[in-house]
């Protein structure tokens, strides 16, 4: 092995998490830093442009386009689980919606035994990750390299559903990431000057020069090599084939919650049984790999809108989708600067809960087909309140399919496990009529699409939850921090058992967050890094200088 494949660090995976630990770890121009992608480069034009998403939905350039086994509780249906394959990760095709979850989700991790994780202890790398377009303030910071922005402006749609909120009784909030997360308002969005920002964008552009930092694209982590009981390299695949880097300090694995347990088990690391049988020898039996996923749930019911103020006139007109482009051009406005989420709630479906557990998205267009394949709108304008359920009980697995470390994993949900986890859902539908049907909708609504009028009791709502529910693309908790026997990684996101190796991204929490998890998995990168500098000054005989 040569001096130019040893590094100090080596991280795998480019995402959310892994632009922000390469980035903070090659800072200071002490250590020698590899960063792995198994994607190209973000130079897709969509990438960058807010509305943008809609087309990397579904572009398996930039999209792994994954899917779930056949799930027997949805009625087998295979579930979409679009991540992103490019710098970046799923921070480059996301819907780009800023929010952190609530204060009480970091202080139960305190008390699951992750101690450093409660809300007085990450919102410093909140702050620190953030350049809040509203200015600083007791929980948002302007120093840091993510742009946080408002929508671009007001719209006509989002204030209606916002007022018909009120009228069904959910106060306003004015920011779902300030002192408390419960009411309706505009979301604010990871943009700046109305594009997009990304982890790549904000953490690896201004780290790109550093002549310590590595980045190499199109290769494929394929096992992490343990000697020893410590990590000492990564073995991935590229277009030279076979290629091994060493590491004199630590490997962190931010492959996400599919790609990080992925990984873990295809060097032998999980639960014994199911590596034997997938004939992979066994270097440390570790039940919890992959063991602990789960995802916010939801469902969409659409409304046919009586004004053209929806994204489906765009997409079914060249004449308007040529004037939104050009417009956006010109003087970046218009329909593509935004990323027409513009808007939502959170709330509890039962009062008696400390805290949501539901959330319900407006999304400015209605669709007729949404696949992994292609969205297609419905002909007329049309809009969709999506409710999502939080705080899910139910667990699945990520598993290998096969031993080709090439081939995507064996992922299955659990969706629907208790019935709370249907009462929750179903009461998020409800509350998505009653919205629908206050005074300051009624000019909008001509008729509900989806699920119709016809569906009105439980059992034909039931029906309508198990036939299109789906995974709302927040996965965790596959690699989940923790002390005891099912944790994966202890509270420094150390791998329980193996030196030099951690795992920083959305795997690692022990619950899934209430609410989007692009910028907790952010924090969990800055938090990371902050702990493996302070660990290799402790010991910096382990780390070259």
């Amino acid at each position: 092995m040569n001096e130019a494949d040893a590094f100090d660090y080596i991280v795998t995976g480019a995402g959310s998490a892994g632009c922000v630990v390469a980035a903070r770890l090659s800072e200071s121009g002490r250590h020698r830093v590899l960063l792995l992608e198994a994607g190209p480069r973000d130079t897709n034009p969509w990438i960058h442009i807010p509305l943008g998403f809609a087309r990397t939905f579904v572009d398996p350039k930039v999209n792994w386009k994954f899917e779930s086994v056949p799930q027997p509780q949805l009625g087998n249906r295979q579930l979409y689980l679009p991540r992103g394959k490019t710098l970046g990760g799923t921070s480059s095709i996301n819907g780009m919606v800023y929010i952190r979850g609530n204060h009480r989700d970091y202080d139960e991790w305190r008390q699951r035994g992750c101690i450093g994780w409660d809300w007085d202890s990450v919102l410093p790398f909140f702050k620190k990750a953030e350049n809040q377009a509203r200015g600083a303030d007791a929980y948002h910071g302007v120093d840091g390299p993510l742009r946080v922005s408002d929508q671009p402006r007001r719209f006509e749609l989002a204030d209606a559903v916002l007022e018909a909120c009120e009228q069904a009784g959910v106060p306003r909030n004015p920011d779902f990431n300030g002192a408390q997360q419960e009411g309706c308002g505009y979301y604010q969005t990871t943009t700046g000057d109305r594009r997009r920002w990304s982890a790549a964008r904000a953490y690896l552009r201004p780290a790109r020069g550093r002549p310590n930092l590595e980045i190499r694209t199109g290769v494929h982590a394929t096992r992490v090599l343990i000697e020893g009981g410590r990590a000492v390299g990564v073995e991935y695949q590229g277009p030279a084939g076979r290629q091994v880097a060493r590491a004199r300090g630590e490997v962190i694995v931010s492959g996400g919650a599919y790609g990080s347990p992925h990984l873990l088990l295809l060097s032998g690391l999980g639960p014994a049984a199911h590596l034997q049988a997938m004939g992979v020898p066994v270097l440390r039996d570790l039940p919890g790999v992959g063991s602990n996923l789960h995802d916010h749930f939801n469902t969409y019911l659409s409304w046919r809108c009586a004004r053209p103020v929806t994204l489906n006139e765009l997409q079914n007109s060249m004449v308007r989708k040529a004037a939104a482009g050009l417009r956006y051009a010109l003087f970046r406005d218009g329909p593509m600067a935004s990323n027409g989420i513009h808007a939502g709630l959170f709330t509890r479906s039962d009062p008696r809960l400390e805290r949501p557990d539901l959330q319900i998205n407006l999304l400015e267009w209605s669709t007729v087909e949404r696949t992994k394949q292609r969205v297609v709108p419905h002909p007329f304008p049309g809009f969709t309140l999506s409710p999502v359920h939080l705080r899910p009980d139910g667990r699945g697995t990520v598993r290998l399919a096969t031993s080709d470390p090439l081939a995507p994993p064996a992922v299955s949900f659990d969706f629907l496990r208790t019935e709370y986890d249907l009462q929750a859902l179903l009461a998020g539908i409800r509350l998505a009529r009653r919205i629908a049907a206050q005074p300051a909708l009624r000019p909008y609504v001509v008729e509900e699409l989806a699920p119709g009028p016809a569906a009105q009791d439980d059992a034909a709502l039931e029906a309508f939850v198990r036939q299109t529910g789906i995974s709302n693309h927040h996965p965790a908790s596959s690699c989940a921090m923790g002390t005891g026997p099912a944790s994966v990684v202890d509270p420094r996101l150390r791998v329980h058992g193996v030196e030099g190796l951690r795992v920083a991204d959305a795997s690692i929490m022990p619950v899934v967050v209430g609410g989007n998890t692009n910028a907790p998995t952010i924090m969990i990168g800055e938090k990371a890094a902050a702990m493996i500098l302070e660990d290799a000054s402790a010991s910096p005989r382990r780390v070259a200088a």
